[in-house]
């Protein structure tokens, strides 16, 4: 079975609910030259990168399979077809029906290690490309299904040694590099990553994912020049594609133009309302106004999809207890003291504004200073003191 094509449709399962399993992608890129970026990527991009199997038609493969039920290839080709269609379960229940009936091809291995990893079960879809491997199914897409794999799992050194075998089988093989370009983020070797990226980008011009990386890292570093280039190339092959509009803002933003910033993120969350970074920056814009109440909602999607957010919880409490709905208020101070357990002043706000939430006024009067009181001495029976 072969790679088709380089597809860049990111699953949201993963792009945003990785943050679930990663709670926050905390990198300090290094440029060579000292400067650190304003923002992190995430550095575990699931990209529907391995088509295999022929494009046919499952109602043609059902008919097929009811006049020969014990025809184990069968069930592997329509696995192979429900994955490219995005129906994950069923795929896995054929390939497991193609298994029954014969376990002997690694191919069929394959085919289980990829909807094993659209579920998003990394071990169990590692487990199937060895067993691949063992049956001796080789290709550059079973090293680039668990190249990914081993990225999604953080494990960056193994990531690159499997997108290495890929790109032994095939040099130009753009999803390889833009995943060694991904897993360079992670090993925080941005000079790296930015060349990876770039050689797949030249194999591959018109992948929006790709072009949307180099646009991010570019604004990151305060490029923003650069950035706008990526982002408006990426826009003309993609223009619905939320990412690339956040990029397009965000160059925006770091040149001063804080309107037409905000617009192209409300384009984004228009478009995907999963990107909680463009909730983030209409939410910072409207804090920093004091328009509490429309702050109010972005920072509660972002902080869905991102809980560890920077900064995000904070403004959220600020912003409830300005706009005195005191519960919601205190319930976020508790959580930034859960985050912050050594931090006085969230321990404080919590207890105040949870006071007010159950109606009792606190008094933040200044006390008056007392002069200290000498102590009596009390002198002892038969000491003379």
């Amino acid at each position: 079975m072969r790679c088709s094509r380089f597809h860049f449709h990111l699953s949201r399962l993963v792009r945003h609910c990785l943050l679930q399993w990663l709670p926050v992608v905390g990198l300090a890129l290094s440029t060579g030259c000292g400067q650190e970026p304003d923002e992190q990527p995430e550095v575990m991009i699931n990209l529907a990168t391995v088509q295999s199997g022929p494009q046919i038609q499952a109602a043609e493969l059902d008919g097929a399979i009811t006049r020969q039920p014990r025809n184990a290839s069968l069930y592997a080709r329509r696995a192979a077809f429900r994955l490219d269609a995005g129906q994950v379960a069923p795929a896995l229940e054929d390939i497991n029906q193609a298994l029954e009936l014969d376990d002997s091809p690694g191919e069929f291995y394959f085919i289980k290690s990829r909807a094993l990893r659209a579920q998003g079960r990394l071990q169990a879809a590692l487990d199937a490309a060895n067993q691949a491997s063992r049956r001796g199914f080789s290709s550059p897409d079973l090293n680039l299904l668990v190249g990914e794999t081993h990225l999604a799992a953080r494990h960056y050194q193994e990531a690159l040694d499997q997108l290495d075998r890929a790109l032994q089988q095939e040099p130009d093989h753009s999803a390889a590099l833009f995943y060694k370009g991904i897993a360079y983020v992670g090993l925080q070797d941005t000079v790296q990553a930015l060349d990876y990226l770039r050689a797949s980008l030249a194999r591959d011009p018109q992948q929006p994912e790709t072009l949307h990386q180099l646009a991010f890292l570019s604004n990151a570093f305060r490029q923003p020049d650069k950035a706008a280039v990526y982002a408006a190339r990426g826009l003309k092959i993609a223009p619905t594609y939320g990412p690339l509009w956040y990029d397009y803002g965000r160059q925006f933003e770091l040149q001063n133009q804080p309107d037409s910033a905000v617009r192209s993120y409300v384009r984004t969350v228009q478009l995907d309302t999963t990107f909680y970074r463009a909730d983030y920056r209409i939410a910072l814009t409207a804090f920093k106004s004091r328009r509490y109440a429309q702050a109010v909602p972005h920072l509660q999607r972002a902080l869905r999809r991102s809980p560890r957010l920077v900064g995000a919880r904070q403004m959220l409490a600020e912003s409830l207890e300005s706009l005195g709905r005191y519960p919601e208020a205190a319930d976020q101070y508790r959580l930034l003291v859960a985050e912050y357990p050594g931090n006085r002043h969230w321990t404080y706000k919590a207890w105040k504004v949870g006071n007010r939430a159950k109606g009792v006024v606190v008094d933040e009067t200044p006390r008056q200073a007392v002069e200290p009181i000498e102590p009596i001495t009390v002198e002892r029976p038969g000491t003379g003191l």
